[in-house]
């Protein structure tokens, strides 16, 4: 027997809370270097500078990169809610990024092979034209930079390891702070990349001699949890089971006698770093930061060069600037790629499915998870039980991860074994 569920009629809208306001920057960002490059290349034909009218051109491209990001805010708005978008357009924006990311290392080289061609057969280098331009896009950049740091996800294009750190954790991962003797103590729940545990920081001097956690849960489920001593912290020897929501019994004794301490700890699932990001957003800060890294890298060797006559300083500064802007390249483009082939987003989310599932003997024989967009996961669980269960009780504990935007459940009867 299988039955399964979805909500009937919720929103397919899987946009970024920050959508419409990264949006507005963009446009900013775009608006400003327009102005720069129209700037530019009417005062190099007014005054003849063909330095000024190859920045110009340049701020070109680099317009046309943000514009990018501007029409997929644009266009992922305006079909939110668009039916023939299964599961809305959330995507778009890693989309953008992935194609921005694709211009990004075309541009390195670019850079990376004329920096070589002049470091074997260097070109004269006026100085005086060439530094004041550099310094004047260094400043523009820094303006765009100012301009979309509004936005909560500027990564400046470094790829993180979903495994290893999170950027958001559970919201019970605070420190509840205790009284402890003469002093107080932190109890909170560690789970950076290792499995979840308890973790106690004594502050004052009156420490503990012996401590444990109890976990006593809703169901009147009881855990003992004994804690050693990792020098700087102490951490229980047990790892804890999912759900994390709890009440926790310190249990101490110290040079005044047998002390005991609580805290209650509520779960409200997952979220890393990766769920939440807008490489949208991300793409058009990486542009923008890696004209302003070639800038001043171009602006280090010009000046080394002009002091000392080191010609090679400046397309030397052009092959580190290459490398930097390859690199940034490079992590936009297996983060993006990732989530326009469906892996799973959040290894930390997974883990808490099938820990919750399973708690209560049930058997999860499917799972599918992906991003719909920042902040938003869709998943399809496939549930064996041998209880009379159906979907809306496993919705109802999936309900504390807060990404979990779009949940399919199909459960499968089991025969009871008498």
């Amino acid at each position: 027997m299988t039955d399964s569920d979805t909500l009937p009629g919720h929103s397919h809208v899987f946009l970024g809370e920050g959508h419409a306001a990264n949006q507005k920057r963009t446009w900013a960002v775009i608006a400003l270097c327009a102005v720069m490059m129209i700037g530019e290349i009417v005062g190099g034909l007014l005054f003849g500078s063909i330095a000024l009218v190859a920045d110009g051109l340049h701020m070109s491209t680099h317009a046309g990169a943000l514009l990018l990001a501007a029409l997929a805010y644009s266009f992922a708005s305006r079909h939110a809610t668009d039916r023939r978008f299964t599961f809305g357009t959330g995507k778009l924006g890693d989309l953008a990024g992935f194609s921005s990311a694709i211009v990004l290392a075309m541009i390195a080289l670019l850079i990376g092979y004329e920096a070589v061609s002049r470091l074997f057969a260097p070109v004269p280098i006026q100085f005086y034209e060439a530094i004041p331009i550099a310094c004047f896009g260094l400043i523009v950049n820094i303006a765009s930079v100012w301009l979309l740091s509004g936005s909560h996800d500027h990564h400046h294009g470094h790829r993180h390891n979903h495994r290893h750190g999170h950027d958001d954790h559970h919201a019970h991962d605070e420190e509840h702070r205790l009284t402890c003797g003469s002093g107080t103590m932190a109890l909170s729940i560690f789970e950076d990349g290792v499995p979840p545990r308890f973790r106690v920081r004594i502050e004052g001097t009156n420490e503990p001699r012996q401590m444990t956690v109890e976990t006593v849960r809703s169901d009147g489920t009881r855990q003992l949890f004994q804690i050693a001593d990792k020098g700087a912290y102490l951490e229980s020897i047990e790892d804890i089971p999912e759900p994390h929501a709890f009440e926790a019994l310190v249990r101490y004794s110290d040079s005044t006698g047998q002390q005991q301490s609580r805290a209650t700890f509520a779960e409200h699932g997952h979220a890393e770093q990766g769920t939440h990001r807008d490489n949208n957003m991300r793409a058009a800060v990486i542009h923008v930061m890696a004209d302003a890294a070639v800038s001043v890298l171009v602006i280090v060797g010009l000046l080394l060069a002009r002091t000392f006559g080191w010609l090679w300083m400046d397309p030397l500064a052009g092959i580190v600037g290459a490398c930097v802007i390859a690199s940034w390249s490079y992590g936009l483009l297996c983060d993006t790629g990732a989530i326009l082939l469906d892996m799973v987003p959040d290894t930390a989310t997974e883990r808490g499915i099938r820990q919750t599932i399973e708690t209560d003997g049930d058997r999860l024989q499917d799972l599918h998870l992906w991003r719909l967009g920042p902040g938003h996961l869709g998943a399809i669980v496939v549930v064996a039980t041998r209880e009379p269960r159906g979907p809306a009780f496993y919705r109802e504990q999936l309900s504390r991860f807060r990404s979990l935007s779009h949940v399919t459940v199909e459960v499968q009867q089991l025969q009871s074994i008498r």
